[in-house]
């Protein structure tokens, strides 16, 4: 269903989903725990944003003397440029300034920024927000929009989930520190395992396996695909599953050893009734050992480890060595193409090569 959810968003334009305000505070708040100088004297960066309907910006408005910043500047796209053409209605916010322009407003991306106390009451917060048009249409992509970035220390955003994997690499050319939310299907892409694999990138601090309620436009319309809906203080909110941060700020919990027991205690005392009844099953043609859950990886084996992709949650990179994934390149790099001993569920590519029937990382203890 996750899956389904994300290609129908590509599919269907159904591409508008903001995040709520308390997800963003939890997640940034593992950030400043872990470093409360993280953010200070740094120009942050909201592209993909817009303080009329997302919280990104008025998060980081109102924690701009806190976190100590620089500048924020977030950049909007322009309503008739987005892929979900919804009925668009500018608030006061926008129409009561006098450079509002009904005309421009439909077709202008828009750019606010925070730098210093306009109100003259002695702090830097949402009140004193400033804003103009863009000249373009506020696409990420645009030059004007590729300069901010180049200027940025770091890029906080929940971008388009169509466009995930171009803003990603959008990213990573300008080398800028960055958070970000993202399917964990994004975890396999050949622009990011890798990044992930040299400790370059990692997954958030929140816990990707219970999924974000984002609010959904007034006008959204709920498909089959899009059945996890309810409301939340009276807004209309989308569950999407497996969702999570992706970031290249540090963290707290990638630094916490994951609990374990030694192989021999699993095999006696696991809750999994998989490792009582296989053991430790051998892939067939890869020296390696399948560990389909997380607390079952046995903390006195020194070989290689297939564990699910949900094991990212846990890493820590003091503690284990990721090798490799199960699908694609990497996967006809470590020589594997067959499931592991004693299952029957086995899966064939297009041509008939049965290969391993979960997608699985490779780690290996440090």
């Amino acid at each position: 269903m996750a899956n389904k959810n994300l290609s129908n968003a590509k599919n269907s334009k159904n591409d508008e989903f903001y995040t709520q305000y308390h997800y963003i505070e939890k997640e940034v708040n593992a950030y400043i725990e872990y470093n409360p100088d993280v953010f200070r004297g740094k120009t942050i960066l909201l592209p993909c944003d817009d303080p009329e309907w997302s919280n990104f910006t008025k998060y980081f408005a109102q924690n701009f003397d806190r976190f100590g910043l620089k500048r924020l500047i977030s950049t909007s796209y322009a309503p008739e440029s987005k892929m979900y053409k919804g009925g668009y209605q500018p608030t006061l916010f926008e129409t009561l300034d006098p450079q509002y322009d009904k005309k421009k407003t439909n077709i202008k991306g828009k750019i606010f920024t925070l730098d210093h106390d306009i109100t003259g009451d002695g702090r830097v917060n949402f009140n004193d927000l400033e804003w103009n048009y863009l000249k373009g249409d506020g696409d990420f992509r645009s030059e004007e929009v590729v300069k901010l970035r180049n200027e940025a220390d770091i890029i906080i955003t929940n971008p388009p989930f169509s466009l995930f994997r171009e803003f990603f690499m959008w990213i990573v050319e300008a080398d800028n520190d960055f958070l970000v939310i993202g399917h964990m299907n994004a975890i396999k892409y050949r622009n990011v395992f890798p990044l992930i694999k040299e400790n370059k990138v990692w997954v958030g601090a929140t816990n990707f396996n219970t999924g974000m309620y984002f609010r959904v436009p007034d006008d959204f319309i709920y498909t089959e695909s899009y059945k996890f809906k309810r409301e939340q203080n009276g807004v209309k909110v989308n569950r999407v599953p497996g969702v999570c941060w992706f970031s290249s700020i540090d963290h707290g919990r990638r630094h916490q050893p994951i609990p374990l027991m030694t192989f021999d205690d699993n095999i006696k005392y696991s809750k999994h009734k998989e490792i009582k009844k296989y053991n430790y099953l051998k892939y067939d043609n890869y020296d390696a050992i399948e560990v389909p859950f997380t607390d079952a990886i046995p903390s006195d084996y020194t070989g290689v480890m297939g564990v699910p992709i949900s094991f990212l949650n846990k890493y820590s990179p003091e503690q284990f060595e990721i090798l490799g994934v199960s699908t694609g390149d990497f996967a006809k790099s470590l020589g594997i193409t067959t499931n592991y001993r004693g299952r029957t569920d086995v899966q064939f590519t297009k041509d008939g090569v049965p290969k391993c029937p979960y997608e699985r990382i490779f780690i290996k203890a440090k």
